[in-house]
């Protein structure tokens, strides 16, 4: 294939989320840049299911020539699979990185009836067992191994209480149901905003710029604490370099516009362009970070 040759035709995304969520939205807000930049259509398809691993999975299945392509978050990519069933392919083998897409910090987050406002009286609150239990958005998702990490890294006895996403239990704390819970920024800002809920700390390494006054983990006395929800994209293993190269620069080039960029922050994420080894390197790091939690954690 003549790089001056690709692309001939329309490029499927194939994005492992519903439409209207984060990642679906974030997608739709770079396409007519990509669009532009590659000189053809790129048709948003949505496969939800699995954590995003059911369109992943399509990716790694299809033919190596740059026409298929996917949206996939930390699961769908092989960073959380020690505690998921068998996806039926290997991602380090079946797939190419291309580039990030964006990253979102979580929120500590509790009931407005919970005693604890700061990190520093929750973990002592927490050092007993049975004392405090923590939602998060489901087993296996980084939502999960954040809480695994934050009893590791804290020594804390939290009872992990998965949920169908992360909207119950945001509704649970507001409700006084749940005393904590782990979310993201697009589930939580309205009733952070509204005072509905308590927020306590952030999850990445500096605070976030839309909820500026919530300190992180590691300033509040768990230092090297750091965790971020993440997407990226991703072909089929084989797609020649051409054609990766190619796709990465119109990503590249949508991620780094100014106007994008506002539009994306203004979700509650912050967009992640990457040249394809960079992408890789960053995939290997979170493997070996959070493959480290799930082994302390006993699942595996």
């Amino acid at each position: 294939m003549a790089a001056s040759a690709y692309p001939e035709r329309a490029i499927r995304l194939v994005v492992g989320f519903p439409a209207g969520g984060s990642s679906d939205a974030i997608a739709r807000i770079v396409q007519p840049t990509v669009e532009q930049q590659l000189g053809q259509t790129l048709v948003i398809e949505n496969r939800p299911g699995a954590g995003g691993v059911i369109a992943i999975g399509m990716v790694a299945k299809a033919p190596p020539d740059g026409y298929l392509i996917g949206l996939g978050g930390a699961a769908g990519l092989g960073v959380s699979l020690g505690v998921q069933e068998n996806t039926g392919y290997d991602p380090r083998k079946d797939l190419a990185p291309v580039t990030g897409l964006a990253s979102v910090p979580f929120i500590l987050a509790a009931s407005n009836s919970l005693r604890g406002k700061t990190l520093r009286d929750i973990v002592a609150m927490a050092k007993q067992p049975n004392q405090l239990a923590i939602g998060h958005g489901g087993n296996g998702t980084l939502m999960h191994l954040t809480t695994e990490m934050l009893n590791q890294m804290a020594d804390t006895r939290l009872e992990l209480v998965p949920y169908r996403g992360m909207a119950p239990v945001v509704t649970d704390l507001i409700g006084g149901h749940m005393s904590l819970g782990v979310i993201d920024p697009p589930s939580a800002i309205a009733a952070i905003e509204g005072g509905l809920i308590t927020p306590i700390a952030v999850s990445s390494a500096h605070r976030y710029q839309r909820l500026p006054n919530i300190p992180t983990f590691a300033e509040q006395g768990v230092p090297g604490f750091e965790a971020t929800g993440w997407f990226g994209i991703v072909a089929p293993a084989g797609t020649p370099a051409d054609a990766i190269a190619r796709i990465n620069a119109a990503f590249v080039k949508a991620l780094k516009d100014p106007a994008i960029v506002e539009r994306i922050r203004a979700l509650g994420s912050d967009p992640l362009p990457m040249a394809p080894d960079e992408f890789a390197r960053f995939i290997e790091n979170e493997v070996q970070k959070w493959g480290t939690v799930v082994a302390k954690a006993g699942k595996k």
